[in-house]
């Protein structure tokens, strides 16, 4: 066999060429993934993409004619994605601005809307100052590093989003993970940590796997008394928690305790895209200097602009969208309690209905759809092993109607799969 193969290296078509080596490289790595994409499948954890041919909203159309679908998995908490004022600024925005600035916002993308939104950003968390990213997974990517040094500490929950992680592990701080909300943890921490310059407690403040809150009011306790700043993505919070949508640090009293917001456009303002962070003016000069998410991205298109602004408008004109979140909520978890389903978290519209196992997941998930209910399963690496979940998520556009007949749908497949009695 190795006197062909000399043969043909000799001949300039052997597998030492450039050419076999690429292609035998080609022929391995096609290998590998197809491999691990079978073994994902074999683990009942393949994620399936459900093409929607119809708007964002509580009643959904999916390619392959079905229609009417309730959809009970987005993050349209405030359902203003299809608020046609939202709508409207957004169509404003494009025609005035353009599609784009085709550039990085310190060489010419800086447009006045991007000041006023930021401006308004600052306005509705009652900060200093703002700044503008992409994506908050792009702003939890840029502030760690711009702002930690190896003098530094940073303290993360253990089940923070995967962006804060992602953004921690790219710093040079001293990294410690405290247990989740576990506040005797997070202390021993915090005395370890007196040994660093700054710092940084860092947490979701709505968990979006599990739906459940920080306990702001104890962490910023602790921070005090240890002389630690706090930070927290509040993407799963921002527009509908607290009195007037402010967020988590609204809710639980703490705003002027808490340092450093991070949240997105993406999910309540909207449903675009974009996120930010907020905080005091001189952090927020030192990420347009040095936050490498900021300097190296294109700035957000003028129509998500716009319609983030007309949602913070809408926001800041009326709590009455917010607060209508809340009976929602309360009804879909004591209704499916009460059928004996375990639902994780509480008091938030993200409500895990818990089932452990991942292929009982997407096959419940499976059936919600044929009767008309439009959920989806998680399952590891999404969530650990053993946890696996459909997470529901309720809009303050569902009507009460559309909430009884999603636990009615989610009783008989419960039943029917031996997830109740």
């Amino acid at each position: 066999m190795w006197r062909g193969a000399a043969v043909r290296v000799l001949r300039g078509g052997g597998a030492g060429t450039p050419r076999s080596a690429s292609g035998a490289a080609s022929a391995q790595l096609r290998r590998l993934l197809e491999n691990e994409l079978e073994d994902i499948r074999g683990a009942g954890t393949w994620k399936s993409e459900r093409i929607i041919t119809s708007r964002q909203g509580p009643h959904l159309r999916l390619a392959g004619g079905g229609a009417g679908i309730l959809n009970f998995c987005a993050n349209n908490y405030l359902g203003l994605s299809s608020h046609p004022e939202v709508i409207r600024a957004a169509v404003e925005a494009l025609e005035k601005f353009g599609a784009g600035l085709s550039s990085v916002r310190f060489i010419c993308g800086t447009q006045s809307i991007h000041k006023d939104l930021e401006e308004k950003i600052s306005r509705f968390h009652q900060r200093e100052d703002a700044i503008l990213y992409p994506s908050c997974f792009d702003a939890n990517a840029g502030i760690f590093e711009a702002l930690l040094t190896p003098e530094d500490a940073v303290l993360s929950d253990e089940l923070n989003h995967a962006s804060i992680i992602d953004g921690i592990r790219l710093c040079k701080a001293n990294k410690y993970r405290y247990k989740h909300m576990d506040m005797q943890d997070l202390e021993a921490k915090l005395q370890d940590a007196q040994k660093h310059r700054l710092r940084l407690v860092a947490t979701d403040g709505a968990f979006s796997m599990d739906g459940d809150i920080a306990p702001l009011r104890e962490i910023c306790q602790l921070a005090q008394k240890y002389d630690a700043l706090v930070f927290i993505d509040e993407c799963h919070a921002t527009g509908f928690l607290g009195p007037n949508g402010r967020g988590t640090d609204e809710l639980l009293g703490v705003m002027d305790k808490v340092t450093i917001i991070n949240s997105t456009l993406g999910k309540a303002l909207g449903g675009a895209a974009g996120g930010y962070t907020t905080g005091p003016k001189p952090l927020i000069d030192l990420l347009r200097q040095r936050s490498r998410p900021y300097l190296f991205s294109n700035s957000l298109p003028p129509a998500v602009v716009g319609c983030a602004s007309k949602a913070l408008d809408l926001l800041m004109e009326s709590n009455a969208i917010a607060q209508s979140m809340a009976a929602k909520t309360q009804r879909f978890r004591s209704k499916m309690t009460a059928a004996g389903f375990t639902i994780s978290g509480k008091d938030h519209p993200i409500c895990p209905v818990m089932l452990g196992d991942a292929r009982l997941a997407a096959v419940m998930a499976e059936d919600m759809l044929n009767r008309g209910i439009y959920v989806i399963g998680f399952s590891y690496p999404v969530v650990p092993k053993g946890k696996a979940r459909i997470r529901v998520q309720i809009s303050a556009v569902h009507s009460n109607e559309d909430i009884d007949h999603c636990v009615e749908a989610f009783t008989e497949v419960g039943r029917k799969h031996g997830a109740l009695p």
